[in-house]
């Protein structure tokens, strides 16, 4: 056993919940934002601005045109694959091995793909670590180990774990159409402490497929844990704490949140707040990219999937037009409401004595 530890040690090989369960997780969501999210990204602002370099076809592969957000877009599994061996530390040749991997994984699993490339390309990782130069054809060795057993799971588990993923996501989206105040409040708090947790949230929505109108309580939580938490610390930290917050990421509490907790109840209540209003009041849906969901308003990628949800639903006609009602909506659940309830709620907290001057310091 402790030779086996021993080897484990030194191929770098760490069996953790923190090791796949954050650093890889979080790795895949920024695959996903530099693939699939900017070529969304790509195609909207091409579309809605009239902009020919991005709307026109680049590349025709097997009778399938692509522009140059769609190139971007097809290469979402690689992406992923490879952002996740980087987070385990592969060596070059399991690494680029990984494309391979990513493009089997996700192209299997499905809509439900990115579960599928999350589970096969950590393996596959793992494997590929530990043959990497343990032979004098390393250079064949490696990459086929590597590929062999991403293709091999790929093909086994791939297709059932996207199917999985699918089927849970679109229960939640099934129940939220059905309850959209309790699922709201939900599907809210619950993507919004992820997204403040480190771990990702943008990684959990876009596994499950999470859009529709659980996909817009989703942006709300987020939104929540963002604005809430940039505001109601400005005293403290400033217009740089605001910004790094607010158009960053909430996880940077998380340090003050396990010194004292209670820090976190206000953002959280928000979402339990904002999360029903967008369900029940503004029907506001996410209809863009799943990953948009657990972004918030990180580089404001939460609104532009909402924008390009409008966008996408206009065209198949099952929109009519984007309403005065659907701006507000978006900008009272995004930034007003969190902006105000959140540091209402901490000033309550604060007169309570159960949060102190300091307590939200970066």
């Amino acid at each position: 056993m402790s030779t086996f530890k021993a080897f484990l040690k030194r191929k770098d090989i760490e069996i953790s919940l923190k090791r796949y369960g954050i650093d890889a997780l979080g790795a895949m969501a920024q695959g996903l934002f530099c693939s699939l999210l900017i070529g969304t990204i790509i195609n909207t602002v091409g579309t809605q601005f009239h902009i020919g370099i991005l709307t026109r076809t680049v590349a025709t592969i097997a009778e399938h045109e692509y522009t140059v957000g769609g190139l971007a877009t097809a290469m979402s599994g690689p992406a992923m694959a490879v952002a996740i061996g980087s987070a385990l530390h592969c060596p070059p040749l399991v690494l680029f091995s990984l494309i391979t991997v990513g493009f089997a994984s996700n192209a299997l699993g499905g809509a439900g793909g990115p579960l599928a490339v999350l589970f096969v390309a950590i393996i596959a990782s793992e494997a590929g670590k530990a043959v990497s130069k343990e032979t004098r054809v390393d250079i064949l060795v490696t990459p086929l180990v590597t590929i062999g057993v991403g293709i091999a799971l790929s093909a086994w588990w791939a297709p059932a774990l996207g199917r999985a993923a699918m089927k849970l996501g679109s229960l939640i989206m099934w129940a939220t159409e059905l309850q959209p105040f309790l699922m709201g409040v939900l599907v809210s708090v619950i993507v919004g402490m992820a997204l403040t947790l480190p771990i990702s949230s943008a990684a959990i929505c876009a596994a499950l497929g999470l859009t529709g109108l659980a996909g817009g309580a989703a942006v709300a939580g987020c939104c929540a844990q963002m604005v809430g938490f940039a505001v109601m610390s400005f005293p403290e930290n400033g217009f740089g704490g605001l910004i790094s917050q607010g158009i960053g990421t909430s996880m940077l509490q998380m340090g003050n949140i396990v010194r004292n907790p209670r820090i976190w109840i206000a953002p959280t209540v928000t979402a339990a707040i904002t999360g029903p209003i967008a369900t029940c009041l503004f029907r506001m849906r996410m209809d863009g990219a799943a990953v948009s969901s657990g972004m918030g308003t990180c580089g404001l990628v939460g609104q532009i999937g909402v924008y390009s949800g409008w966008v996408n639903d206009i065209a198949e006609g099952t929109k009519a037009a984007i309403t005065a009602s659907d701006w507000i909506g978006l900008i009272l659940i995004s930034f007003v409401l969190p902006a105000v309830i959140a540091p209402l709620l901490n000033q309550i907290l604060k007169k309570a004595g159960w949060i102190k001057p300091g307590d939200l310091k970066l």
